[in-house]
């Protein structure tokens, strides 16, 4: 299959360590050397309308692509934890304040 970058830019991303939709890919990196893509690149995700900046972009090396397909990409790219991920920390601030 031949694709174009521009085609990339429709492709949904998802990664198989867990099923995860990352986005859409909105960006690439190229080697203007050796004329090969290097990675993609999926902008963060908007905070408060944008107005409290944004998320890290992703950034997925070319060993990561697992496959591309005509409106998926699946990769195998192992991602950190999110703070604020619905799992509790030990210890908070109200903890802290209060003791319980």
């Amino acid at each position: 299959m031949i694709c174009k970058v521009t085609d990339m830019h429709d492709k949904e991303v998802i990664n198989i360590c867990d099923g995860m939709r990352l986005g859409c890919v909105d960006d690439v990196e190229i080697d203007t050397c050796t004329a090969q893509l290097v990675s993609l690149v999926i902008f963060g995700r908007s905070k408060g309308f944008g107005l409290l900046g944004h998320e890290e972009d992703i950034i997925i090396g070319w060993k990561e692509i697992e496959v591309i397909g005509e409106q998926t990409i699946l990769v195998n790219h192992p991602m950190p934890p999110r703070i604020g991920d619905g799992r509790r920390r030990k210890g908070s601030v109200l903890q802290g304040i209060f003791g319980n």
